[in-house]
C-alpha cells in the first residue's frame, strides 16, 4: 500500500510546478497579457469568425497536459478573438465596466493564497476586509449603523439574495403568497423577476405601476395601486425602484417611492447595479438622494467601480435580516463560530465556500485612491452628455435627456421603415467593430442605446463612433438618390 501511496504521490506533484516551472509559465502568460494591454486602443471591440471558437473542441481535455503556448494559442484564437472585447474602450453596449489591472493583480494573489473568506476563524483578515468594504458602501449609501451585506458574485445573485432577505422580513409564509403583492415597473432588470421567483415568490401578485415619458415610476400611482389592494384585503409587503435602469439610466422618484413604502409598511428595495457608484461624484449625489430610504440595495463594483466581471453587492440596512434569513447549523463547524470577532458571509449568505473575492477591490482602491475613479464617473456622465449633443447634430432623435450615463436615440429616415434603418445601423456598427453599441425596444420603437461605462471609454471612442454613424448615413443617402 506505500509503495501505491508513493507512487501516486510522485504523480500528483505534478500539480506542484516548481520555481523556474512556475516563472516560465508565469512569463509566457505575462507577456500574452501585457501584449494585449500595450495594444488595446487599437484592438478592435467586436470581431466576428465563422469558427467561433469551435477549435476549442478540436483539443479534449485528455489525460496528457499540453504546453502554456499550445495553450496560450488555443485562447488567442478561441477565447480572446472571436466577439466582445469586453476590456475595450469601444464597449458602450451593456453597462460595461473594463476590468482595471490593479483588480486581476488582487485575484492573482487571492487565487495563490486561496485565503477562504467565508468564516472570519478561517481567515479573519480577509473577512475583516470583506466587512471594511462593506462598511464603506454602507457610508456611501447613508445606510446606518448595524447594516451590512454581501459581496456575491454578481448584481443578479444581490436581487435574489434581497428577495429573500424581503420575505422573510415581512413573514411571507406559503399561505400568504398569493395574496401578497409586490410592486414595480416593467423597466426593472430581469434579474428581479428572476430573484422573485427564486425566492418562491412566484405566485405573488406583480403589480406594475405606471412610468411616465422618462421612464420612472409614478408615485401617485404606486399609492393609489397600494392602498385599493389593501381595501381589497391582499397584503403588500414589497417595492422595487431602479437608480438607474438598464434600458434608458433612469432614476426612479426615491425619496417619494420610500416616503411611500414607510407609510404603507412596505420592504423597500432599490436596484442600484448600474447607478449606484455614481454617489462619489456631486451630481450623483444629488440625483441619487433617497438610496438611505430603503431597506434593501444592490450596487455592482463590476461596473461602477471598473472591476472585471464578478462582484456585485447587495446591502440591507438592519443585519438582522441578513441573519434571519441565512442562519445555519452544522456540528463539524462548531470551531468556526466560537465566538468571533466579525460577522462572517456564511451567516449572512447562501455561501459557505467563499472566494475572497474582496481582494480584488480592496487593492485597485488603496493603491488608486478614490480620486481617479470618482474622475472617470464624472467623465462618463460628460461623456454621456456630449454624445446626445452630437449625435442629433448628424439627425438623430433623442426623446430623453441622460440622466445617468445612458443615451437612447435612433435614426428617423425620411422614407422608409425606420427600425429596419436603425437595425442596419446598428449592423454596420458591429461590422465595422472599432465601437460596439447594443439596442432596446422602447414603445415598439427599435432603439439604439449608447452605455458609457468602460474606464478606456474616452472622447476620442465616443468621436470613432460618430465618425462611423456619419460615414453610414451618408452612404445610404447615396444610395437612396
Amino acid at each position: 500500500m506505500k509503495d501505491e501511496i508513493l507512487r501516486l504521490e510522485q504523480e500528483a506533484r505534478k500539480l506542484e510546478p516548481n520555481s523556474a516551472d512556475r516563472m516560465a509559465a508565469r512569463d509566457q502568460i505575462i507577456e500574452y497579457s501585457e501584449d494585449f494591454l500595450d495594444n488595446i486602443e487599437s484592438l478592435r471591440a467586436y470581431v466576428s469568425t465563422e469558427a467561433k471558437g469551435r477549435g476549442l473542441l478540436g483539443s479534449p481535455i485528455t489525460e496528457d497536459g499540453i504546453g502554456v503556448g499550445r495553450a496560450l494559442d488555443y485562447i488567442r484564437e478561441n477565447v480572446d478573438t472571436p466577439g466582445l472585447n469586453p476590456a475595450s474602450g469601444g464597449h458602450v453596449a451593456y453597462i460595461p465596466g473594463g476590468g482595471i489591472y490593479y483588480s486581476a493583480l488582487g485575484d492573482y494573489l487571492a487565487d495563490v493564497f486561496n485565503r477562504y473568506a467565508g468564516v472570519f476563524y478561517a481567515s479573519p483578515g480577509a473577512v475583516r476586509m470583506e466587512n471594511m468594504l462593506i462598511r464603506w458602501m454602507c457610508d456611501l449609501v447613508g445606510y446606518p449603523e448595524g447594516s451590512h451585506g454581501n459581496l456575491t458574485t454578481s448584481g443578479s445573485l444581490a436581487n435574489m439574495i434581497a428577495m429573500v432577505v424581503a420575505r422573510d422580513g415581512k413573514n411571507i409564509k406559503s399561505a400568504k403568497i398569493p395574496r401578497s403583492v409586490i410592486y414595480l415597473s416593467k423597466q426593472a432588470h430581469h434579474s428581479v423577476d428572476k430573484g422573485i421567483r427564486v425566492a418562491g415568490l412566484g405566485e405573488c401578485i406583480l403589480r406594475f405601476i405606471a412610468i411616465d415619458d422618462k421612464f420612472k415610476i409614478v408615485p401617485a400611482d404606486l399609492e393609489r395601486q397600494v392602498e385599493e389592494d389593501k381595501a381589497a384585503g391582499l397584503n403588500p409587503f414589497l417595492v422595487v425602484a431602479s437608480a438607474g435602469t438598464t434600458d434608458v439610466g433612469a432614476i426612479d422618484p426615491l425619496i417619494e417611492i420610500g416616503d411611500i413604502a414607510k407609510r404603507h409598511g412596505l420592504w423597500y428595495h432599490i436596484d442600484a447595479a448600474y447607478g449606484g457608484f455614481f454617489v462619489l461624484t456631486d451630481e450623483g449625489k444629488q440625483k441619487l438622494q433617497g438610496l438611505e430610504l430603503s431597506d434593501s440595495m444592490i450596487i455592482d463594483p463590476h461596473k461602477g467601480l471598473f472591476l472585471p466581471y464578478g462582484l456585485g453587492v447587495v446591502l440591507v440596512k438592519d443585519v438582522e435580516h441578513l441573519k434571519r434569513s441565512f442562519r445555519f447549523d452544522a456540528h463539524y463547524m462548531q470551531d468556526a463560530f466560537a465566538g468571533p470577532d466579525e460577522i462572517s458571509p456564511a451567516e449572512i449568505s447562501p455561501e459557505l465556500t467563499k472566494h475572497f473575492r474582496g481582494l480584488r477591490l480592496w487593492l485597485p482602491l488603496k493603491l488608486h485612491g478614490l480620486a481617479p475613479f470618482r474622475a472617470c464617473l464624472d467623465e462618463k456622465l460628460l461623456l454621456a452628455k456630449y454624445f446626445y449633443l452630437e449625435v442629433q447634430k448628424l439627425g438623430f432623435e433623442c426623446r430623453l435627456v441622460p440622466e445617468l450615463s445612458v443615451v437612447v436615440y435612433r435614426y428617423v429616415p425620411e422614407s422608409g421603415n425606420a427600425n429596419e434603418f436603425n437595425k442596419k445601423l446598428l449592423e454596420a456598427v458591429v461590422a465595422d467593430g472599432r465601437v460596439f453599441i447594443s439596442s432596446t425596444m422602447l414603445n415598439g420603437e427599435y432603439t439604439l442605446r449608447f452605455a458609457c461605462l468602460a474606464f478606456r471609454t474616452h472622447l476620442k471612442t465616443v468621436d470613432t463612433l460618430l465618425e462611423v454613424f456619419r460615414e453610414n448615413i451618408e452612404r445610404r443617402a447615396v444610395r437612396s438618390q
